[in-house]
């Protein structure tokens, strides 16, 4: 391997304009992922089964076209604009267009028919622009990362920058939907036909509006804060063509790595958990806790405080251990409040007693599944640098350029079968009258904590090589 004269970091403006751009992309994404199933079957009163089958679309879509994605971006020649970076604007009006558009529908769901195909076939319309325009803007976002970010030191910062701006993004995007639930007379009935349902009609989308607009002006701050001219000085701009079976090769490398293959499977499992929390969060208040008005904001201060107390926690108190140590750690006490939701099918439990298992059980879930970035990004990112480095004729920049993409495209691939599974699997199981069932909700909701303990097992195969953890300072780049 040839090693490039000095490792590339991202350091202040860069640092914050590329870590930004998660801010962006999160707060378009969870109110998504949070709130689109609850705004359009308890509100739209569309069924389950078809909002579930529009979600998954959405996300095996997404999935594939990650990995085809990642293929093209990694061969593309640059130009004037760098390599990855002008896939930002190519596909930022459309993500936007979609991300207001789909809390606009044009019909709602009859009160005696809520497989109502009209607003089906629009939601899942909706759902597929989002899923191709936001694929690539996402995809190309992560697969800068190890280009832009040389050393384990500066990747670790990269990764605290990110989790702030994705945690505030998370407190805002659950934030204002839980406001608007506050002020509902009937949180339980909210039907379009219903006041409290006209209520969620109004102000939801006005929300969504909202954070696209943000999501624009992030992923527009990215773009002018990365810097790819280092493009420009390697032999990596000669012309790339791009063969049906060389694209077959390269999506099948990051598989072959027996260790991101773990890595890969850790991450498949997580997302499964991450979508079932997105996904029952608000069932779980409303029909298990039965939270009403002002009870509400409870969720809000545990999001908060939770969040912000276990990212100190991870970045300034357990700073002696390995990465591996503290993101096993950190999945470990996932698995366990998890499993503590069970307590919730007792039914001698006081509200106030409900409350404390509550704060206990969700805040650390919620905290750790926020720590989680602090861990899984570095590690991925030396995943990728480590692969670069069996490559001997290539120098890194090249290395990592052409493996980038097709990575972090089946990172992209492999979370996305997950949720899409999950989500069809909770579409059916909460269709008809289950959907207002508490046991159900719980049983569902607890069950993140089996996909995070088998995780475990996975994560301990990962073994990173800290001798790769940082890239020497050899002064002999292109000296092939």
């Amino acid at each position: 391997m040839v090693e490039d004269a000095s490792p590339r970091e991202l350091l202040g403006f860069r640092l914050i304009g590329y870590s930004i751009g998660d801010f962006g992309i999160s707060l378009v994404n969870i109110l998504f992922g949070t709130f689109v199933f609850q705004f359009y079957v308890y509100t739209i009163n569309l069924n389950s089964i078809l909002v579930s089958i529009g979600i998954s679309m959405q996300l095996i879509i997404g999935a594939f076209f990650s990995i085809i994605f990642g293929v093209i971006v990694d061969n593309k020649t640059p130009g004037k604009l760098g390599k990855r970076r002008p896939f930002l604007l190519f596909a930022l009006p459309l993500w936007v267009l979609a991300n207001i558009l789909i809390w606009f529908p044009p019909w709602h769901a009859p009160q005696a028919d809520s497989f109502f195909w009209p607003t089906a076939i629009y939601l899942w319309f909706m759902m597929i622009l989002q899923a191709i325009s936001g694929t690539l803007i996402f995809n190309v976002y992560l697969s800068m990362l190890p280009e832009q970010s040389q050393t384990q030191k500066n990747r670790k910062i990269v990764a605290s920058n990110r989790a702030i701006f994705s945690i505030i993004a998370s407190i805002l995007a659950l934030m204002l939907p839980l406001i608007v639930q506050s002020i509902l007379a009937d949180p339980e009935n909210v039907k379009w036909w219903q006041p409290s349902g006209e209520l969620i009609l109004l102000y939801i989308p006005m929300i969504g509006i909202t954070f696209a607009i943000f999501g624009l002006i992030t992923i527009i701050f990215t773009f002018f804060s990365v810097d790819e001219k280092f493009h420009n000085n390697t032999s990596i701009n000669e012309k790339n063509k791009i063969s049906i079976v060389s694209t077959i090769q390269q999506i099948a490398v990051p598989i072959k790595d027996k260790k991101f293959r773990n890595f890969l499977v850790v991450r498949f499992l997580h997302s499964i958990s991450g979508i079932t929390l997105g996904i029952l969060i608000f069932p779980f208040l409303v029909i298990v806790l039965k939270f009403k008005e002002s009870e509400f904001f409870i969720y809000i201060i545990v999001s908060i405080f939770s969040k912000f107390t276990w990212y100190f926690i991870w970045r300034k108190i357990l700073t002696k251990r390995s990465l591996i140590t503290k993101y096993f750690i950190c999945i470990g006490l996932a698995t366990i409040a998890s499993l503590l939701e069970l307590l919730f099918l007792l039914e001698f439990l006081s509200f106030e007693l409900k409350i404390f298992i509550f704060i206990l059980s969700i805040g650390t879930i919620l905290g750790s599944m926020y720590a989680f970035p602090l861990f899984a990004i570095p590690i991925g990112a030396t995943l990728v640098h480590e692969a670069s480095h069996k490559d001997e004729k290539l120098n890194t920049s090249i290395a990592i350029s052409k493996l980038s993409g097709a990575y972090y495209g089946s990172l992209t691939f492999i979370t996305s079968i997950g949720q899409a599974l999950s989500s069809i699997i909770l579409g059916f199981i909460l269709s008809g009258p289950n959907e207002n069932n508490p046991i159900i909700i719980t049983f569902l909701i607890s069950s993140m904590g089996i996909f995070y303990l088998i995780s475990l097992l996975f994560l301990k195969n990962i073994k990173l090589n800290e001798e790769l953890s940082e890239i020497p300072l050899l002064n002999n780049e292109l000296s092939q």
